[in-house]
């Protein structure tokens, strides 16, 4: 099963109203397309993934494995997703996190 992208359009997430930066989901859905990434990486547009404190969060799923994002707003944090994504399309690592992203990782407690 290809990893998997989610990021977040919840009840918080990229609501400027209540103070988050807006998540860009069709620039996102773009890339994908642009660079071929849906066989390699899918990409989920998700309601409220639970973190809310983190604001606009994503989650990349392998397997078993769960990288937590959060506290993502800028152009350039979503750019380094999709460099990421193309990454791991071409057999990159999960764990292989752009530089841009990795102030942004954090563990999720579990419920």
């Amino acid at each position: 099963m290809a990893p998997r992208l989610m990021v977040c359009d919840g009840c918080c997430c990229g609501r400027m109203e209540k103070g988050n930066d807006v998540v860009p989901i069709d620039a996102l859905k773009a890339a994908w397309e642009k660079h071929d990434l849906k066989e390699h990486v899918k990409l989920s547009i998700s309601g409220c993934l639970g973190p809310c404190s983190m604001k606009n969060v994503s989650l990349m799923m392998d397997g078993s494995d769960r990288i937590w994002l959060g506290g993502l707003g800028s152009n350039e944090h979503y750019d380094a997703l999709v460099t990421w994504a193309k990454s791991i399309a071409n057999g990159g690592a999960m764990s292989d996190l752009p530089i841009e992203l990795k102030d942004h990782q954090f563990e999720a407690k579990e419920a």
